[in-house]
């Protein structure tokens, strides 16, 4: 939509200084935005008072100026003003937004994808979370976060791959290993302490459950040492699968699962460490081993070898970050909980130690989400014993509704999430809506089709029948659409969609209830029905994007 305009206004200041009438010769980016008030205009800039300084003139002469040089070849704009200091204003004029119609109808199911990536390789990490328990609400943000992200990316020509990344070593997992042990001896009639600070969600007994009902009760006679490894590798893969169904039901998949064991193993978080020390920022007190991140910023050391001879959590991440650079993508993107904000600039830190760009990561931060009933806050779970798991929302909202109100806030703000609203089958229920005004377009054909009307028929309809000020409303929203889902990708912020398909939605039901789509006019009904068919394609190409289904029918 901004594009055409764009050359118009640079053709203007262009045309300006070679007449003598501005002096600048590099002109800063050309922001056009919407006006809040639809008065105002379908695009305005401020580019006059970003050149007013060193023009040495007032922003409003400067607006004259640009104005005065403006030229329409196209014949796309209907009135050019200026208002206030020296906003200049911009009109398109009918014809143009029925060319935007014939433009998003020609483009078909691809309208809103773009080249902008160009082909860049992303890989988006997401979730990651411990295989020591079930997914909950705040690890579900996270995931529909980075999907949406992931999907975003490639409907904008970047080459993308999932991964999880496995926390399958250290100390939360032996207790893993200590909790499931407990509770298998129980089940095999034996007692054993359960650890205080072990994990006490049922869950944990339905594991041990399922691992004696494969393998019977042998484990309990065997060494408990041995028999808690086992334990502790059976009930991280049983939970590992259970996170992978989890994620299915919101339609979630990774090509790749990436485990810190075997990062351990194969050698590769001893070979960073070399390297680290190889660059002189490693050092060793008090009997372990330290990464000298003061030199690069950080208000203390961080430890990467304990006196115990265990590698931290930061030296682990630190080498899967150096291999997922060397895999050649060309960006990192790593969505984490807002707790791990401290840890962004001591990984870039690490990173510039090792020599790499650490300007290849990029963090996207999620913050937590409060669940609500009836405005009273929902805070346990039934299995989890502490927290709501992400397959109990799913199971009473649905997986659309549960994606959609992840996705209804910046991720870095924090979020209520009333279970309630969205149960209900109401306009006042936002994703309902969206997926209403979608199913209402079918319903239309339906009708349509009763009158000998279909879809191909609709295809030659006569655009310049839509004069209406709602019908030309409606094709701007359309047209804002493409913009919406790139500047959505590229600022990593998939709630622009979101926001995007409430409004539209909003401008279809109020533009239905005033207009009857199918009148007596057969041309005027075409028209309408080729709107509408372009409205339903809009809603179903963003919900796609934001991984949530298009029904026909509610």
């Amino acid at each position: 939509m901004k594009k055409p305009l764009e050359d118009v206004l640079r053709d203007a200041c262009e045309r300006a200084i070679e007449g003598g009438e501005l002096v600048t010769t590099t002109l800063p980016p050309l922001f056009l935005s919407v006006p809040k008030e639809a008065e105002h205009g379908d695009l305005a800039t401020n580019l006059a008072m970003m050149l007013a300084r060193r023009e040495g003139k007032s922003p409003r002469t400067v607006a004259e100026t640009i104005v005065r040089h403006i030229q329409d070849p196209g014949k796309i704009l209907a009135e050019v003003t200026i208002a206030g200091p020296g906003f200049i204003n911009f009109r398109f004029a009918p014809s143009y937004w029925w060319t935007c119609l014939r433009e998003c109808e020609r483009a078909g199911e691809t309208y809103g994808h773009s080249t902008v990536g160009n082909g860049a390789c992303v890989q988006v990490e997401f979730v990651s979370a411990n295989p020591t328990g079930p997914l909950h609400v705040g690890h579900a943000r996270g995931a529909v976060t980075g999907d949406a992200l992931a999907r975003l990316l490639a409907a904008t020509g970047h080459q993308v791959e999932r991964e999880y990344y496995v926390n399958d070593a250290g100390n939360q997992m032996e207790m893993l290993g200590v909790s499931t042990y407990a509770r298998y001896a129980e089940l095999c009639g034996r007692e054993v302490a359960f650890p205080e600070d072990g994990y006490h969600g049922d869950y944990v007994r339905d594991v041990a459950v399922a691992i004696r009902d494969r393998e019977g009760d042998r484990w309990v006679d065997v060494d408990p040492a041995t028999a808690r490894a086992h334990l502790r590798d059976q009930a991280g893969a049983d939970l590992l699968d259970a996170i992978r169904d989890d994620v299915a039901t919101l339609s979630i998949g990774f090509d790749a699962y990436v485990s810190e064991r075997k990062l351990r193993a194969d050698g590769v978080v001893d070979a960073t460490l070399a390297a680290l020390a190889e660059r002189g920022v490693v050092y060793e007190a008090d009997g372990a081993r330290w990464f000298r991140s003061t030199d690069f910023g950080d208000d203390k050391d961080r430890p990467l070898v304990k006196s115990s001879g265990e590698f931290t959590y930061f030296a682990a991440d630190i080498a899967y970050h150096r291999d997922k650079l060397a895999r050649g993508f060309d960006r990192i993107i790593d969505v984490w909980g807002a707790d791990h904000h401290g840890h962004v600039p001591r990984m870039r830190a690490a990173l510039t130690a090792l020599g790499l760009d650490a300007g290849r990561l990029e963090v996207v931060l999620v913050q937590i989400v409060s669940l609500t009933r009836a405005g009273v806050p929902v805070r346990m779970g039934k299995r989890s014993g502490s927290f709501v798991t992400l397959r109990e929302v799913v199971e009473e909202v649905g997986a659309d509704a549960t994606r959609f109100f992840l996705l209804m806030r910046k991720s870095d703000a924090q979020l209520e999430f009333d279970l309630d609203l969205a149960k209900q089958r109401t306009a006042e229920n936002p994703v309902f809506y969206v997926q209403y005004g979608h199913a209402r377009v079918a319903s239309v054909f339906r009708q349509a089709a009763a009158l000998g009307l279909d879809r191909a028929d609709v295809a030659g309809a006569d655009a310049s029948r839509l004069s209406d000020p709602d019908e030309l409303a409606l094709i701007r929203s359309l047209a804002q659409f493409p913009e919406t889902v790139e500047h959505a990708a590229l600022e990593r912020e998939p709630h622009r969609v979101v926001f995007y398909l409430m409004e539209l939605a909003g401008d279809f039901h109020r533009y239905y209830n005033r207009n009857r789509i199918l009148g007596e006019d057969r041309e005027l009904a075409r028209a309408r029905l080729l709107l509408a068919a372009n409205v339903q394609k809009v809603i179903r190409a963003g919900l796609q994007v934001l991984g949530i289904s298009a029904p026909d029918t509610m």
